[in-house]
This record gives C-alpha cells, structure tokens and sequence, in this order.
C-alpha cells in the first residue's frame, strides 16, 4: 500500500514540497539550537518547560481523541464509523510521532532521551509517559495497517487485531491521564495541583481531536472522490459539543474553587493569565481570546441548524480547535510557571527560533499525516470504484 504514497495531483506534490520547506527551515534553526543550545529560546531559570512541552501536551490529547472514533464503531456497533475510523487511528499515529519530536527538540541533548532506556526509573511519570506513548504508537500502527489492509483485500480483518484493538481504548485515556499527572504530581506549583486536570485534558482532547478530523473530513470531500458521510461528521460534531462543553465547566469549576477559597498562589496564576499580575500580562489577550472562542464553538454546536450547516461547522470547529490550542498548547505551561513559587513574574515569551523549530515539527507531522491519509483514501477509492 505504501505505493500509493507516491501517486498524487500536482496540488498533493506541490503540499507536500511545500512542507518539505518548512520542515527544512525547522531542522537549521535546531541545528543552530543544537549547536549553541536552549539558550536560544526563551525559557529560563523560572521557566524551564516552554513553547515545545506546550505543543506535546496539546498533542498527546490529539492522539487520544481516536478513542471517541474506536469506542463507537468496535464497542458499540456503530457501522457509520467504520469509513472514518481508520482516519482518527492516522491521525493518532501523526500526533504521537509529534508529540516524540517535541520532546526530542526540548531535550537539548537528544542523546539524553536514550536515559529512560537504559536507565530506567518505574517511579518516575516521565517514564511512565514514554512507556504508554510508544506503546500507544505501535498499536494505532499495527492496528491501522492491518484493518487498511484487510479493507483492501476485502477480508475481514485477523482475529488477533480484536485484543489489540480493545487495548486501545484504555490506553488512548492513560496517555493523557500520565500527562496531566505529570503537572498534578508538582506540588510547588499551584495553577496545576489540582484532581480535576486530568479530567480537563481529556475533555478538551476530545474536543480538539474530532474538531480536526472533521476539518479534513470537510477537505477530503472537496478535493477527493471519498466522502465521509455527512451522518459520521455530524455524530462527531455532537462528540464535540459534549467535550466543549465539559471543558469550560471544569475551567468554572476551578475559577470557584480557587477565587473561593482566596488560596494567594493559586489565584495568582489565574490573576496573571487573564488580568495580569504586578504588570505583567503578555497571554492576557490570548486567554481571553481562548475563552471566547470556546464559547463561540459551544454556541454553534449547541444549536442543531448551524451545526448541521457544514460550512458554520467547520467555522466551529475552527473556533474548538484555536481555543483549546491557546489553552493548553500556550497558556497551560506558562500560567503553571508564572509566577514562580517565590511569587517572581518572569514571563515566558517563545523566540523566533523556536517557533521556527515547532512549525518544523507540525510540518513533520502534517506530512507524515497526508502521506498516511493519500494511502487511505487511495484504498477507500479503490473499493468503491
């Protein structure tokens, strides 16, 4: 199958080049990073985790959003997920192999990621985290493969697939359940010690990842002969507004708890993200931007003619994905960090450089997602031609 790779439009060629490019300016610039070190970012002494970790806390919700695809069609029977469920499996492997990457880059020293093997320490959640990611990797390749190809040859798929397939649902919330408690586990820094993060990770997952595969459900109907179906995008429109929603409870539920309860260090966090703190306020707009896109995306889901309005949907889910990204993939990091425990505002601000180096990364992962989405589609047109 690997062959139809390589068959395309001028159009598929000239993305893919065009993405070739971008990846090309990621890799000088983390040359150059590699070479002088994490000192061309802005991270510091206060905030050692930044833009990089951002982006793979984002994305490993991206990978586990499969699951809202897997539990439907293998547990429940729901037969109209079967043409779009092998799309969310690609689009799980492309995040993970995103989310490597970004923790390859943040390393500094690549070498040291080559520690959790040869060193490795089971008390330790970082080991944990690359434990589950990898494993989570290896089933959604295995299982996408294997059920592609049996879809190709018109057979059902081998009966060892089933366990594997079975395994991948407690293993797609576990990924993130580990990430969230790799924040939960610090207790000097009270914007994450909280039970409920978790419980926010994976609501918001489940709303960013079925936001983007209907995105390019919407672009593989315009641009291919395979149509996803207009039941299977509106049952993952409804997903959505379920995941949304819960998102911005929880978000309430902590606004309570924490300007409630007047604890100083936890409202501070807050205080910085959305107001500001002692002058500081460079995500304030970007917060407040987040917030009402989520609710604008909660507005159009909610109400069932503009959901079912394809073009106001894909306006919605726009709005999701940009709001939980701002969310998690900028403010979540950074409103952990700032202030400090000493109740210093050192704010994070990422350079030029290392945005240059994260659109490398998304690149990477966009292309390895259209490649794995070409071969797809190319065997979904194949039967039915």
């Amino acid at each position: 199958m690997i062959e139809l790779i390589f068959k395309g439009t001028k159009r598929y060629y000239a993305w893919m080049t065009a993405l070739l490019a971008v990846m090309g300016v990621g890799t000088i610039c983390y040359l150059w990073q590699f070479s002088f070190g994490l000192g061309i970012t802005g991270m510091s002494r206060d905030v050692t985790w930044g833009f990089y970790i951002a982006q793979f806390t984002f994305l490993v919700g991206v990978a586990a959003s499969a699951v809202m695809l897997v539990i439907p069609y293998y547990l429940h029977n729901y037969k109209a997920f079967g043409k779009i469920t092998i799309l969310g499996e690609f689009i799980a492997v492309s995040a993970v192999a995103m989310c490597m990457l970004f923790i390859f880059v943040d390393l500094g020293q690549p070498m040291r990621i080559l520690n959790v093997m040869i060193h490795p320490t089971p008390n330790s959640i970082l080991f944990w985290d690359a434990m589950v990611l990898n494993g989570y990797l290896v089933l959604n390749i295995v299982i996408g493969w294997k059920v592609l190809a049996s879809e190709r040859d018109g057979v059902p798929p081998p009966q060892w697939v089933k366990p594997l397939i079975y395994l991948s649902v407690p293993w797609a919330v576990s990924i993130h359940t580990v990430t969230a408690f790799l924040y939960a586990g610090l207790p000097g820094r009270g914007f994450w010690l909280t039970a409920i993060l978790a419980p926010r990770f994976l609501s918001s997952a489940f709303a960013a990842g079925p936001a983007l595969l209907i995105l390019l459900c919407l672009i593989i109907r315009k641009l291919t002969t395979f149509d996803p179906g207009k039941e299977q995008i509106q049952s993952l429109a409804k997903i959505i507004t379920y995941a949304i929603i819960l998102n911005v409870f929880f978000f309430l539920c902590e606004v309570f708890t924490v300007f409630y309860s007047k604890i100083p260090e936890h409202m501070d966090h807050f205080k910085y993200l959305f107001i500001g703190l002692h002058g500081h306020g460079v995500l304030v707009p970007w917060m407040w931007a987040s917030l009402a896109l989520m609710v604008l995306g909660i507005v159009l889901l909610v109400i069932p003619a503009t959901r079912k309005d394809e073009g106001i949907l894909a306006v919605a889910c726009v709005a999701v994905f940009i709001g939980t990204w701002i969310d998690k993939g900028l403010g979540m990091i950074s409103g952990g960090f700032v202030p400090s425990p000493l109740h210093h505002v050192n704010e994070y601000i990422p350079t030029i450089p290392e945005l240059l180096i994260s659109l490398g990364v998304w690149a990477t992962g966009f292309f390895l997602l259209t490649a794995l989405f070409k071969m797809a589609v190319s065997v979904k047109e194949e039967i039915l031609d």
